[in-house]
């Protein structure tokens, strides 16, 4: 029974953080165990994290290891739990989430109920028009170089709960599995993929940072999204001092600011005389830089220091739609490619079009040229005649731009 156990915890709880688990979907982890296949025994697999967690003796099982590849050409490890730790995890995370989160900053954005990336860029955008100066800062390593000693300290400031701190604990050193049976021990870090690692990285730089900035530096506001970071300063000496505080701030928490991106931008427009090296900097999928803007009384052109998507993100999008071959799939129809492939064009147009839009023509343009490509060689009639194909293409997208969610933006052939 409950009352025999020592660690109370509500068997409901862990069926809600198993609904909230299938919701979020995702693969199996390191037992080959998938969503599906959880929910096939569904009763004594929760009633077994249940048990075992509520009697002390739940010991999390290795993470997946999966390497990710990143932009530059390297590649970042992403550790995949099991269906069951999900839901362990999510057991934690739904008694800890409420106690902290009305405590943490309101410029912290990542992971955090009712805010989002376009809500930090938003804020980014109107910061950069008020203020000269910007700090760009990136952790190096952030997810994989976290103190565990320190994390430990900072979750303790809000819960005593010993079982949320017995199994925080344990998640923290949980190895991984690098798929050939060989088992990663982890003396730092927290996987990125974990169900409680977002949150517990917000408790983390709540601490090392949010706080810390609010009290050192009260004048330069900020935004935060997980370790995506950017600070705001009125003049370049200001934002110098600021980079070398944050610097040593990190190094005493056992952190390091990336060398190399971690860098002081000038706001440039119309506005502001002078010039500086470094006047552009990227956040979370846009790039903010100088740009030509119309003003909206008068219709006069200015220069304007304003975000549109960057050219990773660019080149990123360009390289997904290449690989749908789309230009060499001449049994398909245009109706298909819609129900295959525009969720994600939605998504990209959601996200990418908030701000300065016309900056996505050229990266949809790549798509158009192949849907012209796939006319020119499924329809005899349009062979060895681009202009034709694109032209028939055109009169499709005006009449049916819903087809394709770019189309809806003018972007047509």
């Amino acid at each position: 029974m409950a009352e025999d156990k020592p660690f109370c915890i509500s068997k409901w709880a862990v069926l809600e953080a198993w609904t909230r688990v299938r919701a979020n979907q995702g693969v199996a982890g390191i037992d080959g165990i998938s969503i599906t296949d959880f929910e096939k025994k569904l009763k004594n697999n929760l009633y077994r994290i249940w048990n075992r967690m509520s009697s002390g003796s739940y010991v999390p099982p290795p993470v997946k290891r999966v390497m990710i590849p990143k932009s530059d050409g390297r590649e970042r490890p992403l550790g995949i739990p099991t269906v069951g730790d999900r839901v362990a995890q999510m057991v934690v995370k739904m008694y800890l989430e409420p106690r902290v989160e009305p405590l943490f900053h309101p410029d912290s954005y990542g992971y955090r109920p009712g805010k989002s990336a376009l809500d930090a860029v938003g804020t980014c955008r109107r910061r950069c028009w008020r203020y000269d100066w910007v700090v760009d800062l990136d952790i190096k390593g952030f997810f994989d170089n976290i103190d565990h000693s320190l994390m430990m300290r900072a979750v303790r400031k809000h819960t005593d709960c010993n079982w949320v701190l017995l199994y925080i604990e344990r998640w923290l050193k949980a190895p991984s599995d690098t798929g050939d049976g060989t088992r990663v021990p982890r003396h730092q870090g927290t996987p990125q993929g974990g169900v409680a690692s977002p949150l517990l990285a917000n408790i983390f730089l709540h601490h090392v940072f949010d706080t810390w900035m609010a009290r050192e530096f009260p004048g330069c506001p900020f935004e935060r999204y997980a370790d995506d970071i950017v600070i705001h300063c009125r003049t370049e000496s200001e934002a110098r001092g600021v980079q070398q505080a944050v610097e040593l701030r990190l190094r005493q928490c056992k952190l390091e600011a990336h060398p190399e991106k971690t860098r002081v931008v000038y706001c440039r427009d119309s506005n502001r005389i002078g010039d500086y090296p470094c006047k552009q900097f990227d956040f979370l999928g846009y790039g903010f830089q100088p740009r030509r803007a119309r003003n909206s009384r008068d219709g006069c052109y200015f220069v304007s220091f304003a975000p549109a998507i960057s050219r990773k993100a660019m080149k990123a999008i360009v390289r997904t739609m290449r690989n749908w071959g789309v230009h060499a799939a001449s049994e398909k129809e245009l109706d298909d490619f819609s129900r295959m492939f525009n969720r994600y064009i939605r998504g990209w147009v959601n996200y990418y079009g908030r701000y300065y839009p016309s900056a996505l023509h050229q990266t949809f343009e790549c798509l158009n040229r192949r849907l012209v490509r796939w006319a020119m060689k499924k329809y005899k009639r349009y062979r060895g005649h681009q202009r034709r194909a694109t032209q028939w293409l055109r009169g499709i997208a005006r009449r049916h731009p819903g087809l394709f969610a770019h189309w809806e933006l003018g972007i047509v052939p």
